[in-house]
């Protein structure tokens, strides 16, 4: 459609849907709203002006715990990274993304957001937008990744287990399966654990479900099995396993060595301190504002970025299993 089809269709002038358009300080609020309106109700997507460096940050509209502290984390290092190349940050809850429709940015970035929910970008924007956290197929225009590399990840936490003794890894994942990244670590979990020889059974890799409650049954369930460590990527099950120990009578490190995702302001005064990959939070900003640069500069940028993963020592994990714990028994 063109402009000039909206204007009849809002029952006001070409001249105002402009203004509308380019956010002219003259038009009344309940003008823009009702262009707007009109505008959406026929699939017109304005092409808004993107000389303002202005980026919107897509959030999940409400806090999903227990991945909140790696949301929180990313969105911390963004709003660091971003104002200090002269950008500015508009937050916005991802089922408020409509909001997009009126209002002028240079660049998106949506943390932890499903690739399937911006199909349509490149046909609706003609910025740029970066997912965080998150993989995708194909290569759509304009649309961007930047993640960690889960494979590397689950492999220096299940090499650095081995290399301080322990043979009977049992791994949770977070997440149910088809979503998020869960599947991609509970593969690479499967290929270190092999690549070292150790066993890699379905019944040693659980998936904690979309949220923490079941955390508690499952270690249950892997200690049971004389499992001598306990991997747990993603969410909070550092926090979870320690209540869970404590329930069964399993001390850290003495009797079960223990490797989580960092969760800010716990895993370091856990008691024990926690062992933990994490993300490289700095990196990961760093790479989404590169993109961000080397588009308006009408340059081109990765599609693909993959940051390594950091393994954080501290004190859950054992030097050596000195003896054969029995398995956990019921009743």
């Amino acid at each position: 459609m063109k402009i000039q089809e909206i204007a009849k269709l809002a029952g006001v002038s070409t001249a105002t849907v402009s203004r509308v358009f380019s956010h002219h300080p003259s038009i009344r609020p309940e003008v823009r709203e009702h262009v707007f309106a009109v505008a959406r109700q026929y699939g017109y997507h304005p092409r808004l002006s993107t000389r303002q460096r202005n980026v919107v940050i897509l959030t999940p509209y409400h806090s999903v715990y227990p991945v909140q502290s790696c949301v929180d984390m990313i969105l911390m290092a963004l709003t660091q990274e971003l104002p200090r190349r002269n950008f500015r940050l508009e937050i916005l809850p991802v089922n408020n993304r409509e909001r997009l429709d009126s209002i002028q940015f240079c660049a998106a970035v949506a943390i932890g957001a499903e690739p399937a929910d911006f199909r349509d970008w490149p046909d609706r924007f003609p910025v740029p937008l970066v997912l965080m956290d998150r993989e995708g197929t194909g290569n759509p225009a304009g649309v961007y990744f930047v993640r960690s590399d889960e494979e590397q990840g689950m492999r220096i936490a299940i090499d650095h287990l081995y290399e301080r003794g322990c043979r009977k890894i049992g791994c949770i994942v977070h997440g149910s399966a088809g979503t998020g990244n869960t599947d991609i670590r509970r593969n690479a979990i499967v290929r270190a654990l092999k690549s070292r020889g150790l066993p890699a059974d379905d019944s040693l890799i659980l998936l904690s479900g979309p949220g923490s409650d079941k955390y508690v049954e499952l270690a249950g369930k892997l200690l049971k099995q004389g499992v001598d460590a306990l991997f747990c990527p993603g969410g909070n099950a550092g926090i979870v396993m320690l209540y869970a120990f404590s329930l069964y009578g399993r001390r850290v490190p003495e009797d079960i060595s223990l490797i989580a995702s960092e969760q800010t302001f716990f895993s370091h005064y856990a008691v024990p301190p926690q062992t933990t990959i994490s993300p490289d939070y700095a990196a990961m900003a760093a790479a989404t504002a590169d993109i961000i640069e080397a588009r308006l500069d009408g340059q081109k940028a990765p599609v693909r970025t993959v940051l390594p993963y950091n393994l954080i020592l501290r004190e859950s994990v054992a030097a050596a299993r000195k003896s054969s714990i029995p398995p956990l028994v019921y009743g």
